[in-house]
């Protein structure tokens, strides 16, 4: 429904409404998309809300660090901060990204105990910034468990196949955040 026809049904209907609520309708009857970072990763296609997003970055090689959980590659060296690097792939339970030409680091901002922490995702290769209106996104899929889609926020349809958005706060478990936020106090 465009503006001009929702503005014209919401008054149309009663004008004795304040125009605080005439407002408030109109801006609930047009549907406004919101912009997301599209990704690939192992075949698929993954978005995040950009609002997450710090940067995107070249890859180089993350120095590794011992007793981490399998899905944490290593830690970068970005102007001068130590920022853990995750492997979506790993975290969920496919083979190791490999590195290619458009592999990079999507450094993401995720809160945790009070405190933001700047993490970097390793991913096959950006896409493109996404805008998906609402309508366009259905609820996570039931797979029997919670477990299975707790980090999954919707999944929108685009051009007849889907992307997965991440709700990147619950991508990684507790432990492996607490392990994390433990390398990041040691660093600094």
């Amino acid at each position: 429904m465009s503006t001009a026809a929702a503005t014209q049904a919401i008054s149309a209907g009663d004008r004795q409404l304040p125009a605080a609520v005439r407002k408030h309708e109109l801006a609930s009857a047009v549907t406004v998309a919101q912009p997301y970072l599209a990704f690939r990763l192992a075949g698929e296609v993954y978005a995040i809300d950009i609002l997450r997003i710090r940067e995107i970055i070249e890859y180089t090689l993350p120095t590794s660090v011992p007793m981490m959980p399998a899905s944490v590659r290593g830690v970068i060296n970005l102007r001068g901060a130590v920022v853990p690097v995750i492997d979506l792939a790993v975290r969920f339970g496919r083979e190791a990204t490999g590195v290619g030409k458009r592999t990079c680091f999507v450094i993401v901002e995720v809160e945790y105990a009070g405190a933001i922490l700047v993490l970097g995702l390793m991913v096959d290769g950006v896409n493109a910034v996404m805008e998906i209106a609402a309508e366009n996104i259905e609820p996570p899929p039931s797979f029997g468990t919670r477990a299975n889609a707790e980090f999954i926020e919707g999944m929108a349809r685009i051009d007849g196949r889907f992307v997965i958005i991440l709700d990147i706060a619950r991508v990684l478990s507790i432990d492996e955040i607490a392990a994390i936020k433990s390398v990041d106090v040691a660093q600094n």
